[in-house]
């Protein structure tokens, strides 16, 4: 038999504390078992088809409204920040309300029939008739404008950080802020907006994605890479800048997207 030596023993004895202490039996010392915040799923698209995009237009805002394609822009191509309605066939404006040379043009979104209008770095916001385009009112704003939609009782802006805000139409005084994340991380650079079927769906500026967005719990779902479309645009106009612009037909289920300077506008339909 071999004797085991005292300086061993006392070793053998340590090393027997140390795993129990760390086997997982004991009261507080069990790995975390709680819940886990999941990554957004992969949300794939493809493209029915394509429409010419006049290349003079900064998109900043996108939207069908009973049938008409409005677009929003900012002064990005020195040609000037304008409320547009556009012909979907040919990209061109049927009809434009010029903002003044100060300001710079961002999102838009409609709520009975007025357009609400947000601007850059001004902290302002206009209001329009929709049929006419004539100006009802202008608002303070208390951060910078970039996305606008709404879900029908509130309009919903963001401001290039990961924060959402709903305002009350037809006052727009301020009701809540929303923080948005993606699989526990803040979502940066959220820009424009598009409420569709209880979802928020958002271009994030500088990024090739289309976020998906649940407005009850703050999270990104789902996101759509649109690098090919991008790549596509470059090809066609190497000096086309970002994606940017999301609008959602409803009467063919489908959306329509673009971006700043872009030659063409792009039919698509998203699945996950």
């Amino acid at each position: 038999m071999k004797l085991i030596s005292y300086p061993s023993l006392c070793l053998l004895l340590i090393l027997l504390a140390f795993t129990a202490c760390n086997n997982g039996t004991e009261p507080g010392n069990q790995g975390y078992n709680g819940p886990t915040v999941p990554s957004a799923r992969t949300m794939t698209y493809s493209v029915l088809t394509s429409y010419p995009h006049d290349t003079s237009f900064y998109t900043q805002g996108l939207e069908f409204y009973k049938g008409r394609l409005l677009e929003g822009t900012g002064s990005g191509s020195f040609a000037g920040s304008f409320l547009m309605e556009v012909d979907l066939k040919t990209g061109k404006a049927l009809r434009r309300h010029t903002l003044g040379e100060e300001f710079f043009g961002e999102g838009i979104t409609v709520v009975n029939d007025t357009v609400y209008q947000l601007t850059y770095q001004n902290r302002k916001v206009f209001s329009y008739s929709v049929s006419d385009f004539k100006k009802i009112a202008e608002f303070p704003l208390q951060h910078e404008g970039w996305g606008l939609t709404n879900n029908g009782r509130e309009l919903i802006a963001s401001d290039g950080s990961n924060r959402l805000y709903y305002y009350e139409p037809g006052s727009f005084r301020l009701l809540r802020t929303q923080t948005v994340t993606d699989g526990g991380a803040p979502v940066l650079n959220i820009n424009e907006l598009e409420f569709v079927n209880g979802f928020i769906y958002a271009n994030q500026y500088q990024y090739p994605y289309i976020l998906k967005i649940d407005p009850d719990a703050g999270t990104v779902v789902a996101k759509a890479d649109m690098t090919d479309l991008w790549t596509r645009t470059r090809n066609l106009k190497p000096d086309a800048d970002v994606l940017n612009g999301i609008a959602y037909d409803s009467s063919r289920q489908t959306f329509f997207v673009t971006g700043k300077l872009w030659p063409e506008m792009y039919e698509v339909k998203f699945s996950e």
